[in-house]
């Protein structure tokens, strides 16, 4: 008979190997997902305009235009987490992040192969919108799926860790969108790319399909959700063992239950995420409108794609590092750090772009998006810690997808219009008051590090 350590050590192993293998399923998943939401972003800003906008629209229109139909994303995600939120609080984490990984590969796909404005009129922006649309849905179910796939199989002194395996999926998905535009962009002449060579990378997203597929083949639910399923099976037994029905509260919606649970907490993760998505957007889909177009910096569209690319690979490690150090110090000091230097990197960014030498406008891009990486590492274990299991699909992507809607999805068309209005040093400050309301949001917020993912939140 074996030992307890010899089980205890075989069953740390399992655990560990089986981590290893969500964790890069979820960086496999969020990362492809990522890069067709923001392939999407990039071609706001170089190609939409006019594939997809009346030839004789002034390019400055055309651009607004462009980056309203990249809002209508946003608009869409907290629909996403509402709509997936209940089925993965009622039917697991597993099932619901396979559909939504499903749902963006048809859609991204499908904006590869639409028709432009000259081919069929009005009807081109009209379609555009809605896949933009279909493809908010889907990021919106996609975020809480593979977040709460890692960090509740994780063990609880690695939570921040290896939640970073899902958030690594947004730089990694920047650097796929910006590679696969330089590739096409590089091996094409400009008209060429600018007709059709521009739909390549949008097609490729049928990956997800094969993706997804695995997913639903190889990997299991989380613990947590099987232990919540086993207390209910339990609970249903013990009833009809003794005839008496167990007392319980009237049944709700999961979404209805987090907002009745913790309308504060959902608000506040909400406003915690504004700094990370208004700098995120306005550094890789602003900067690239900015720094290309003629009334801007007017430089070269891979010198720009280029530097963003560096600053998102920089990101990736830092961003591991920032989640493992919220592992030992806590949630809140390191989010706390990253909201201030995204704060004084918003404020330097455009002095160092006005340069219009390469390493200052690196330099500039990396330091926003390291702000961002103490901010986005720790945030998958921050939200996850901050709800009962019960509704921490629904809490955790309500607050996420509202914040999404409040800090990403008017960034780049409120970024244009302090640009054109007031000048291009307003933009500046609008990335720095979001990193002020952030820091307001998280001082709010207890610390979570270390919480019980099946107590957690357990009363309110």
């Amino acid at each position: 008979m074996e030992s307890k350590p010899a089980i205890a050590a075989q069953h740390d192993e399992l655990v560990n190997r089986n981590i290893g293998k969500v964790a890069m399923t979820a960086l496999a998943g969020t990362s492809i997902e990522w890069y067709d939401f923001f392939l999407y972003g990039t071609a706001a800003a170089l190609i939409f305009p006019a594939a997809f906008f009346p030839a004789d629209m002034p390019p400055f229109i055309a651009l607004i235009a462009s980056f309203s139909t990249f809002a209508i994303g946003f608009l869409a995600r907290p629909v996403g987490g509402i709509i997936f939120g209940h089925f993965g609080d009622t039917v697991g984490r597993k099932k619901v992040l396979v559909i939504a990984l499903l749902i963006m590969g048809v859609a991204t796909t499908a904006i590869g192969l639409l028709p432009t404005y000259h081919t069929i009129g009005i009807a081109a922006p009209l379609s555009l919108v809605l896949l933009r649309f279909i493809q908010g849905l889907a990021i919106g179910g996609q975020w809480g799926g593979a977040t709460l796939l890692v960090t509740e199989s994780a063990p609880p002194k690695k939570r921040g860790y290896y939640g970073a395996f899902a958030q690594a999926g947004a730089p990694a998905g920047v650097i796929l969108a910006n590679l696969a535009f330089l590739a096409v962009s590089n091996l094409l002449p400009d008209q060429e790319f600018k007709d059709w060579g521009w739909r390549i990378p949008f097609l490729a997203s049928a990956i997800l399909i094969g993706i997804s597929i695995y997913v639903q083949v190889h990997l299991e639910d989380t613990a947590a959700f099987k232990a919540l399923e086993k207390a209910k099976e339990l609970e249903r037994e013990m009833a009809a063992k003794t005839g008496i029905p167990t007392p319980k509260a009237p049944k709700r919606s999961p979404i209805l239950e987090a907002i009745r649970l913790y309308p504060g907490k959902i608000m506040l993760a909400a406003c915690a995420f504004l700094s990370i998505q208004v700098s995120f957007y306005i550094l890789i889909a602003f900067v690239v409108a900015y720094g290309t177009s003629k009334t801007g910096l007017g430089m070269e569209r891979n010198l720009i794609l280029s530097a963003v690319l560096i600053g998102s690979a920089i990101q990736i490690p830092v961003q591991f590092w920032a989640a493992s150090l919220s592992d030992k110090v806590g949630r809140k000091g390191v989010f706390i750090f990253g909201a201030i230097l995204s704060g004084v990197m918003g404020l330097a960014l455009f002095p160092l772009l006005g340069t219009k030498d390469f390493l200052w406008i690196t330099v500039g891009i990396t330091g926003g998006l390291l702000g961002m990486a103490f901010q986005y590492g720790p945030q998958a274990a921050f939200f996850t810690e901050m709800f009962s299991t019960n509704v921490r699909y629904s809490g955790a992507s309500l607050g996420y997808q509202i914040g999404a809607i409040l800090g990403g999805a008017l960034a780049p068309l409120i970024a244009t219009m302090l640009w054109e209005t007031y000048g291009i040093i307003y933009v500046g400050a609008y990335i720095a008051l979001a990193s002020v309301l952030t820091l307001f949001a998280v001082f709010a917020l207890g610390e979570t590090k270390g919480a019980d993912l099946n107590a957690v939140g357990a009363t309110k």
